[in-house]
């Protein structure tokens, strides 16, 4: 390997849950338009081929629906993937969700609904795929689990989204106990804490001039996450730049929590 190819990802496969919108989507462009094959998955189905019609322009993109709710639609979309390729490069985790109710009325469902997406999710996707992880990745050249997490994992965001802040902690503890137990088996994972990007999630402060002044005042660097910026991140961890990389959160909020 030479210094030029340290960011190559040219030639890996890659699966991206919650690849039809958001940041999900930003990460599949950037992969793609850097020679990566593409798989990306998420349950509404319309959306998610509209995106991969969309996304393919800028290589091979392929849309298989699926549900990372339950294990079994996990294991569905590995049987998939595993009718079609050999080994997996790279998974990314990225699927979410997220539910607003006062400590009062935080409902049962609301809770179970954030837990089963966003970190029940991550372990038995990481399980599952785990044959092809392993087919993929070398001593010099490991498979790499990419889990989304938030800064909402790192300090209170201050909004009643309980179940939201304590899965997104527990993607940055799991990822760290996961990146320490597959090492051995040549597969790096690591984690990524994004702040404020425009997604399905944060649509209703991004529309708002005022909300989205106001939450651009707290960030140092002055404006809101940008594609290039958690495609640019992805793409490092993905690539011969980060291979003793692992067990590690890397916080992508232009430096907003370093001021809390």
């Amino acid at each position: 390997m030479t210094m030029k190819s340290l960011f190559d990802v040219s030639g890996k496969i890659a699966v991206v849950s919650g690849g039809s919108s958001g940041i999900g989507a930003m990460m599949a462009q950037g992969l793609l338009e850097n020679g990566a094959k593409v798989y990306i998955t998420a349950r509404k189905v319309d959306r998610l081929n509209a995106k991969a019609e969309e996304l393919s322009q800028f290589g091979e993109c392929i849309a298989i629906p699926g549900d990372m709710s339950s294990v079994e639609g996990i294991e569905a979309l590995v049987a998939a993937i595993g009718e079609h390729e050999s080994h997996v490069d790279i998974l990314i985790n990225n699927a979410g969700a997220n539910w607003f109710a006062p400590l009062e009325g935080f409902p049962e469902k609301g809770w179970d609904k954030v837990m089963d997406i966003n970190i029940k999710s991550i372990f038995f996707a990481t399980q599952k795929f785990l044959p092809l992880l392993k087919a993929a990745g070398s001593a010099e050249a490991p498979a790499r689990v990419i889990n989304i997490a938030s800064i909402n994992g790192i300090r209170n965001s201050g909004m009643p989204t309980y179940a939201y802040s304590a899965s997104k902690s527990g993607v940055i503890h799991l990822t760290e106990h996961l990146g320490a137990d597959l090492a051995p088996s040549h597969i790096n994972v690591n984690a990524i804490a994004p702040g404020l990007f425009p997604s399905d999630m944060t649509k209703e402060l991004v529309e708002s001039e005022g909300m989205t002044k106001a939450a651009i005042s707290r960030i140092p660097r002055g404006r809101m996450g940008a594609p290039g910026d958690i495609a640019g991140t992805a793409i490092f961890l993905s690539s011969p730049a980060s291979a003793w990389i692992t067990g590690q959160t890397i916080v992508l909020d232009g430096g907003m929590i370093a001021t809390a």
